[in-house]
C-alpha cells in the first residue's frame, strides 16, 4: 500500500493559506486607497454638500 506524502500537503496547505494572506493583504489595501468613491446609496456627508455648494 502507498504512504501519503505528507510534505505534499503540507507545502499544498501553506501555498493556500499564503495566497489566501495575499488577497487579504491585497483588499486591505484597495479598501485604504479608495474610500472617497461615489456610493449611490449612502446619502452625502456634510462636507460633500457644502463642496458642491462651493463651487456653484
Amino acid at each position: 500500500m502507498a504512504q501519503p506524502n505528507f510534505q505534499y500537503e503540507k507545502r499544498q496547505k501553506d501555498l493556500a493559506k499564503k495566497k489566501k494572506q495575499e488577497e487579504k493583504r491585497q483588499r486591505k489595501l484597495d479598501k485604504g486607497k479608495a474610500p472617497a468613491d461615489d456610493n449611490p446609496d449612502q446619502p452625502p456627508t456634510a462636507a460633500e454638500t457644502e463642496d458642491a455648494a462651493k463651487t456653484e
